[in-house]
Parts: C-alpha cells; structure tokens; sequence
C-alpha cells in the first residue's frame, strides 16, 4: 500500500469513527470504536473460509489442540482463523458480551 492509498484509508476509517462514535469521546476512540473495526476486517479477511473452517472445526474438535490448530489454519488458508459460529452481525441482542467474548476466544492463538 502506498502512501497516499493508506493516507486515504486512515482518513476513510476516521471519518467513520466520526460517524459511529456517537456519545463516545475521540479519546476513547482506541478502547471502543478501533477494536470494533479491526474485529470486522479481521472478519472480513476470513469470510471467504469461513464454512470450510466451522466444517472442519466439527471434524477435528476431538483432535489434540495443536493437530486441531494446524488443520484449521489449513483450512482458513490464512495465518489466522476463527471457528466462531457468530459474526459481528449476527451476535444476540441479550447476550452481546457473552457472545462477543465467545467471538474473540475463538481467534487462533496467534
């Protein structure tokens, strides 16, 4: 990425976080509105994979970790992966922490 494509990008992403932030403060920008967005790219580098890795987390939950860990990235052919069945989208209305929490923890270790 060149200079001005990610100066454009920086300035894109803070334009929404003007949009998003809402009752929050910029300076709280960094704990609640930056994670959220880097959550969705995240989530969005994997869509592709996402099926085959929930297909295969199925097939290898009995498996040793770092067995399951390897045919998982495998599988998300990335160097991450996350075999949440939820997406940002898709996380309930009553139990958004606890849904969210269970989002996060299913990233891979790295």
């Amino acid at each position: 990425m060149n200079s001005t494509n990610h100066s454009q990008t920086a300035a894109f992403l803070w334009s929404i976080a003007d949009l998003l932030r809402g009752d929050f403060k910029q300076s709280q920008y960094g704990r609640i509105i930056l994670p959220f967005t880097l959550l969705r790219r995240l989530e969005c580098v994997l869509e592709a994979t996402k099926q085959t890795v929930l297909v295969a987390a199925r097939e290898h939950q009995t498996k040793p970790d770092l067995v399951r860990e390897q045919l998982l990235l495998r599988a998300a052919n990335q160097q991450f992966y996350n075999a949440s069945p939820l997406a940002l989208g898709t996380l309930s209305d009553t139990q958004t922490a606890d849904d969210l929490m269970s989002y996060v923890q299913s990233f891979s270790t790295d």
